[in-house]
């Protein structure tokens, strides 16, 4: 918000500055009227795009910042599954989560363990896919 009221206050001060130099000038007040508001028009624009692209840019940081809340609560969930299985020894497994995809690594027992981490892990929700990086030892 400062941006734009930075902005206000740049194109507040250009119209102000045109405006007295416009009635310096010897000439109709008409051609003077104008300008000014021809300034006034074009800072008017410019402020707009700028109010525009400041918003843009907080839409877009507010669009990754919920992606990255999104992945943190989904490696969250996908852990709890994990831990709360019998036979898995949750301290061996790591989960990652990166735009919904769970990748797994680190080590287990068997197979199966293995399998079963993967597919717990598929199983929560907004997991797009699950990458299986998991060693047998």
């Amino acid at each position: 918000m400062k941006i734009s009221e930075n902005l206000k206050l740049v194109g507040i001060s250009m119209l102000l500055a045109v405006g007295l130099a416009a009635c310096d000038r010897p000439g109709p007040a008409e051609t003077a009227g104008k300008k000014i508001d021809q300034t006034a028009d074009q800072a008017g624009k410019k402020i707009g795009e700028a109010a525009d692209k400041v918003g843009e840019k907080l839409g877009e940081q507010g669009v990754k910042a919920g992606v990255a809340i999104d992945d943190a609560e989904i490696t969250a969930k996908v852990k709890a599954a994990i831990f709360a299985e019998p036979g898995l020894k949750t301290l061996q497994i790591s989960v990652d989560t990166v735009k919904g995809v769970v990748t797994l690594s680190g080590s287990v027992d068997t197979q199966p363990s293995s399998d079963r981490a993967k597919a717990l892990a598929g199983a929560v929700a907004g997991v797009n896919e699950v990458e299986n990086r998991l060693v047998v030892k």
